[in-house]
């Protein structure tokens, strides 16, 4: 796997997880609203495994979420990449 894409998945990991939080739900609740299992959710927040889009769209449909935000990039990763750049730029000045 490309290191872009193993990036890629580790920011939907991360914002899952986030949601998950946010939710207020430990992985066993989350695994049992999804039906699906707990070492399943633990795989996944790891990184141990890539979960079908079929439960990955259990897993929003659990958190109430749209999968959208899994793959959208929030304003503060927005202005963080913005501020890499505008660093790069100005070492090449």
């Amino acid at each position: 796997m490309s290191v872009f894409l193993r990036e890629q998945q580790n920011l939907v990991i991360n914002r899952l997880r986030k949601e998950r939080e946010k939710a207020g739900l430990s992985q066993l609740e989350l695994a049992l609203r999804a039906d699906i299992s707990q070492n399943m959710i633990n795989y996944i927040e790891t990184g141990k495994r890539t979960p079908s889009l079929d439960t990955l769209l259990k897993i929003c449909h659990a958190l109430n979420i749209n999968p959208a935000v899994l793959f959208s990039d929030t304003e503060e990763e927005k202005e963080k990449a913005k501020k890499q750049v505008l660093d790069i730029i100005q070492r090449w000045m």
